[in-house]
C-alpha cells in the first residue's frame, strides 16, 4: 500500500479525539495527537491547563513540527494527525501540508463554546478556531484545486458508519468497519493533555449518540458563538451528508 498522510483539521471539542480513536483503530494507521500544541503555547504565551508539562514534553519549534508531519509514514502505511487550527497562528507555516490528504472537522459553534468553557474559563472565538480553519480550507482548497471534504460531528453522531464510508472514500483509503469502536481508557498516542481534556473520549468505546437540546448559553458564549458561525456554516456547505 502506498504510504499516506491524513491531515484532519478541527477545532477543539470538535469530536476531534474520537475522529482519532476511530483512525486509531485501522490495523493499517497510526495516528499523532496535536504535534503543534507545544510550539502553539510557547509562541503565544497563552495560558493552558498543563501548559508547563506540555511545553517540556513536546517540541516548541515548528519547523520541526513541520518537518515530521512532511515525513512519509513507513509502518502502518497510513498517518492520521489530528491538528488544531488555532495552532497555526501566524508566521507558522503550511507547506508540510502538500502531498497529504486533508480533510475538515466541524460543529455547530454553540455546542463547541459549551463544552470548551466547562474546561476552560476564559474564551474567546479565536480559541475555538472556527475563523483560522476556515482560512486554512481556503488556503487547502487553492493548493488542491478544490474543496477538501468536510465532516460535521453532528452528523458522525447520527450516522457514523455512513458519513465515515464517505469521509474514506474522499480520502482515497478503503473502509474498515473497526473505525466504529476502540477501546476504552487513554491511548498511548494521546498528547499528555489528556489528562484534562479526554475523559469523556476516555468512557467511550464508540461514537456518542446525537445531541439531545441545544445548550443554554451565557451571553459571553452567545456572542462567541455568534461571531464563529458565519465561518461554521460556510464550511458547512461543503460537508458530507450521511
Amino acid at each position: 500500500m502506498k504510504p499516506l498522510r491524513i491531515v484532519m483539521w478541527s477545532g477543539p471539542r470538535n469530536l476531534s479525539t474520537a475522529m482519532m480513536r476511530s483512525f486509531g483503530a485501522r490495523a493499517d494507521t497510526s495516528v499523532v495527537d496535536e504535534p503543534f500544541y507545544a510550539a502553539y503555547l510557547a509562541i503565544t504565551g497563552i495560558h493552558h491547563p498543563a501548559r508547563d508539562e506540555i511545553i517540556a514534553n513536546g517540541e516548541t519549534d515548528w519547523h520541526r513540527v513541520a518537518e515530521a508531519c512532511a515525513r512519509e509514514p513507513v509502518d502502518p502505511p497510513i498517518r492520521y494527525e489530528k491538528h488544531m487550527t488555532h495552532h497555526m497562528t501566524e508566521g507558522v507555516g503550511l507547506d508540510w501540508m502538500r502531498g497529504a490528504a486533508i480533510a475538515f472537522l466541524i460543529r455547530d459553534p454553540r455546542s463547541v463554546a459549551a463544552s470548551y468553557a466547562a474546561k476552560r474559563e476564559d474564551i474567546t472565538a479565536a480559541d475555538i478556531g472556527n475563523a483560522r480553519q476556515a482560512e486554512i480550507f481556503d488556503i487547502v482548497a487553492d493548493m488542491q484545486g478544490m474543496p477538501p471534504p468536510v465532516v460535521d460531528a453532528a452528523d458522525v453522531r447520527v450516522a457514523p458508519e455512513a458519513v465515515l464510508r464517505k469521509l474514506c472514500a474522499a480520502l482515497a483509503i478503503r473502509w474498515d468497519p473497526t473505525m466504529l469502536s476502540w477501546p476504552a481508557g487513554p491511548q498511548p498516542s494521546d498528547g499528555i493533555w489528556g489528562k484534562h481534556w479526554y475523559a469523556a473520549v476516555n468512557a467511550s468505546t464508540s461514537f456518542a449518540p446525537p445531541e439531545g437540546v441545544r445548550p443554554i448559553l451565557p451571553a459571553l458564549l452567545e456572542n462567541v458563538a455568534a461571531e464563529a458561525r458565519p465561518h461554521y456554516e460556510r464550511l458547512a456547505r461543503y460537508r458530507l451528508l450521511p
